[in-house]
C-alpha cells in the first residue's frame, strides 16, 4: 500500500537520517519512498524546520495525523503526428527548446534558428569577453543556445499555475537536471548543469529529424500562396505554414525589423531597471536562517514593496552567484548574475529594480522603451569607457556621496567597478525607488541594508518593454507568425518561457494533456 504523509517537521541536523527517521517513527521494516515536497519553514528563526511530504510504500498498515492513501498524479501530454512544412523556431532559449522538443516528438523535424553558438563555443565567447572585453555581438549572456536563462541561477519558481509545470521540470530532470527540483519548494538548476541539459536537449531533437542553424539570424518572412518563407541572414531560406518566435527580450534588431518592415503589431509595455546588489553570502544566510545559517543552503530572498504606484522590487536574486557582464551590444553597460547548483562563491547577489512604465518614456512610437533601454546602458559605458560596472556602496549611495574604494566586500564582477554617482545612468525616479527599498527591505530582511553592499549598474534587461500581439490561436496579425515567450512580452523567467514554448507548440500541433 502506498501512503502520503504530510507536514513532516524534520530538524535541519537531521535531514540526512531521513530514512531512518522514517523507519523508526513509523516502525517500518521493509519499505520504499519518495519526496513529494520539501520547503523550509524559517518563519521562527529559533526553530527552523524542514517540511516534507513524503510518499511510504510498505505492506505495513499507516494511520494517524496527517496520513492519506496515496494517489499519483501523472501529467502526460499526446503528440499528434504532424502533417505539413516543419515548423520554424527562431531562438532557442527555453521557449524554443520546449517547443521545439514537443515538435520534434510530434515527427515535425523542426528548424531552429538561434543566431549565437552551439553552449560549448557561446560559453568560450564568454569567457572571452570576461577576460578580454572583447565581445561577440550574436554569441554572449544574451545570444546563443539555452538563452539569457543558461547563464542564470537557473531558478525555476514562477507564478504562474500550469499542470504541464510538473512535466517540464521532469524534462529538464530526464535532460540533466538533479531529481531535487521536482520537489523543492523553491527548486534552481545552476549554469553548470543548465549547459548540459541545454545540450542533451539539442541531442534529442537532432536524433528526432529537427535541424539546428547557429550563427543564423532571422530576418522576415514573405507570403508565398498558402505558406510564408523565413528568411535568414545567410544564404538560406524555409517554406513554412508556421514560424514560432522565441526570441528573447535582447534581440532588440530583430523587434525593431519585425515592427517597422513586416508591421507586426506590437505594444509598449512595462519593464524594470536599477542595479545588482551584492552582499556577503553568510550575511544573508544568518538574516534568514539564524543559527541555522551553517546547515540549511544557501539563503534566497524575494522582497518587494510599492511607493508612489511604482513596483520596488529583487529580482533574478543569486544566492552564493556571480555579477556577470552581460551586453549585447558594445559600449554598453548591462548586468545580470548567475550562480553554479552548488551556490558555493562567497557573495550573494540581487537585481534591486524600479519599475519603468510607458508614460516614462512614451514619445510616440511603440519602440520607444527599447531605445530608453539603450540610452541609460550606453550613458553606463561612457562612465569608464571601459567596461568597468558604474558602482557605488550602499552607505555612500543612501547618503547621496560617492565611494571611492570597496571595503569588506569584494565583489565578483568580472570587468572591475568605476564608482560614480548613478543618477549618471539611472533615471531620477529609479535612484529614488531603489533608496526606499533599500530601506523598507532591511525591515523585512535585517543586514539588507549593510554599509558595504556593493550596488553595481545597471541591470535593465529584467524583461522585454514590448509586446509582440497575438490573438486568442497565439497568431500575430501577420498570419502563420507565432510570438512566443520572453521577447515576446508573454513571459518572465525560465518556467514561464517555458510553460509558452509548450503552450504554443501544443495548439499548432493540436495536441492534449491526459491526467493519470
Amino acid at each position: 500500500m502506498k501512503y502520503e504523509i504530510s507536514n513532516l517537521k524534520i530538524d535541519p541536523k537531521d535531514d540526512n537520517n531521513l530514512e531512518i527517521i522514517l523507519k523508526n517513527k513509523y516502525n517500518l521494516d521493509n519499505f520504499k519512498y519518495k519526496i513529494i515536497q520539501k520547503s523550509i519553514d524559517a518563519r521562527n528563526k529559533n526553530s527552523i524546520y524542514y517540511i516534507y511530504k513524503i510518499m511510504i510504500d510498505t505492506n505495513h498498515k499507516l494511520n494517524g495525523k496527517n496520513i492519506t492513501i496515496y494517489h499519483e498524479k501523472k501529467i502526460n501530454v499526446t503528440y499528434p503526428l504532424w502533417n505539413g512544412y516543419s515548423p520554424v523556431i527562431v531562438g532557442f532559449g527555453p521557449a524554443g527548446m520546449l517547443a521545439a522538443l514537443y515538435l520534434a516528438r510530434c515527427k515535425a523535424n523542426p528548424i531552429i534558428i538561434e543566431r549565437g553558438n552551439k553552449i560549448d563555443d557561446r560559453k568560450k565567447d564568454i569567457d572571452i569577453f570576461l577576460k578580454t572585453k572583447v565581445l561577440n555581438t550574436t554569441s554572449n549572456v544574451q545570444f546563443g543556445e539555452g538563452g539569457a536563462g543558461a547563464f542564470s541561477d537557473g531558478k525555476l519558481v514562477s507564478n504562474v499555475k500550469s499542470p504541464l509545470i510538473s512535466y517540464i521540470f521532469n524534462e529538464f530532470y530526464l535532460h540533466g537536471a538533479k531529481e531535487n527540483i521536482l520537489y523543492e519548494a523553491k527548486p534552481h538548476i545552476g549554469t553548470d548543469y543548465l549547459e548540459k541539459i541545454v545540450k542533451n536537449i539539442r541531442l534529442e531533437i537532432e536524433n528526432l529529424g529537427g535541424k539546428f542553424y547557429f550563427n543564423t539570424k532571422f530576418i522576415e518572412a514573405k507570403k508565398e500562396n498558402d505558406y510564408v518563407i523565413a528568411y535568414t541572414d545567410k544564404d538560406i531560406s524555409f517554406k513554412t505554414n508556421h514560424i514560432l518566435l522565441c526570441l528573447g527580450h535582447s534581440a532588440k534588431d530583430t523587434i525593431k525589423s519585425l515592427y517597422n518592415n513586416m508591421h507586426l503589431n506590437m505594444e509598449q509595455k512595462a519593464f524594470s531597471m536599477g542595479v545588482r546588489v551584492e552582499h556577503p553570502a553568510n550575511l544573508i544566510d544568518e538574516a534568514q536562517y539564524g543559527k541555522y545559517a551553517k546547515i540549511l543552503p544557501r539563503a534566497y530572498y524575494k522582497l518587494a514593496t510599492h511607493k508612489n504606484d511604482r513596483g520596488i522590487y529583487t529580482f533574478c536574486m543569486c544566492p552564493g552567484g556571480y555579477v556577470l557582464a552581460s551586453a549585447s551590444e558594445e559600449n554598453t553597460i548591462v548586468t545580470n548574475g548567475m550562480s553554479n547548483n552548488a551556490r558555493d562563491n562567497f557573495n550573494s547577489n540581487s537585481a534591486l529594480l524600479v519599475d519603468v512604465k510607458p508614460n516614462d518614456y512614451d514619445n510616440g512610437s511603440v519602440l520607444d522603451g527599447l531605445a530608453y533601454q539603450e540610452k541609460y546602458e550606453k550613458l553606463a559605458f561612457e562612465i569608464s569607457k571601459d567596461y568597468k560596472a558604474p558602482a557605488n556602496l550602499m552607505k555612500e549611495f543612501l547618503n547621496d556621496e560617492v565611494a571611492t574604494s570597496l571595503r569588506s566586500v569584494k565583489t565578483t564582477y568580472p570587468h572591475g567597478l568605476k564608482f560614480t554617482d548613478l543618477n549618471k545612468c539611472l533615471p531620477s525616479f529609479v535612484i529614488e525607488g531603489l533608496k526606499e527599498g533599500i530601506i523598507e527591505f532591511d525591515k523585512k530582511l535585517h543586514g539588507f541594508n549593510y554599509d558595504d553592499a556593493i550596488m553595481i549598474g545597471i541591470e535593465s534587461r529584467s524583461s522585454s518593454p514590448v509586446r509582440i500581439l497575438r490573438d486568442e490561436n497565439y497568431e500575430s496579425n501577420f498570419k502563420n507568425i507565432y510570438p512566443v515567450g520572453e521577447g515576446a512580452g508573454y513571459a518572465g523567467g525560465i518556467t514561464s518561457a517555458a510553460l509558452d514554448g509548450l503552450k504554443v507548440a501544443m495548439h499548432i500541433a493540436k495536441g492534449e494533456i491526459i491526467n493519470d
